[in-house]
């Protein structure tokens, strides 16, 4: 995953996730963690946001698609359907 300085739009840097497909996700409430569907290894990521370490990997069901985590920081959630308040 490449992650982007939102100040210049370039990448800052890259964390990988070995053998991970990581697919769509979320921000826990406190911005702390990643959390990302694992669609093509039926398992689910947790990510660090400090560093990008990789804290979890769960093992779901077949073929994980997306995940809704609530609330979400800020004013507005970012979801796969779209903005919601």
């Amino acid at each position: 995953m490449t992650v982007l300085d939102l100040a210049t739009l370039k990448a800052a840097t890259t964390w990988r996730i070995p053998g991970g497909s990581p697919d769509m996700g979320g921000l826990s409430a406190d911005g702390r963690q990643l959390w990302l569907s694992g669609r093509y290894h039926d398992e689910v990521y947790v990510l660090s946001t400090q560093d990008g370490k990789l804290l979890a990997r769960i093992p779901v069901g077949r073929g994980p698609h997306g995940l809704a985590i609530w609330p979400q920081p800020g004013r507005y959630s970012l979801g796969h359907t779209g903005n919601i308040r």
